[in-house]
């Protein structure tokens, strides 16, 4: 397994996005938010926490 280095940023950006797609997740499966609401939002960080945290593992993984 090789080692990798992160910076404190990077770092903080992982951490940050996984976070926004666990709310955005958690959003989805609670039953105490009105329906509409929870699925509009919860989809809309759900995917922003999906599509931010691409380009970053890619990143730490040297594909880019």
């Amino acid at each position: 397994m090789k080692a990798r280095t992160l910076t404190l940023p990077v770092l903080l950006s992982l951490a940050v996005t996984r976070g926004i797609l666990g709310v955005g997740a958690g959003l989805l499966l609670s039953q105490r938010v009105p329906p509409q609401t929870r699925k509009r939002l919860g989809w809309t960080l759900f995917g922003i926490g999906a599509a931010s945290t691409i380009p970053i593992a890619a990143r730490v993984f040297g594909r880019i």
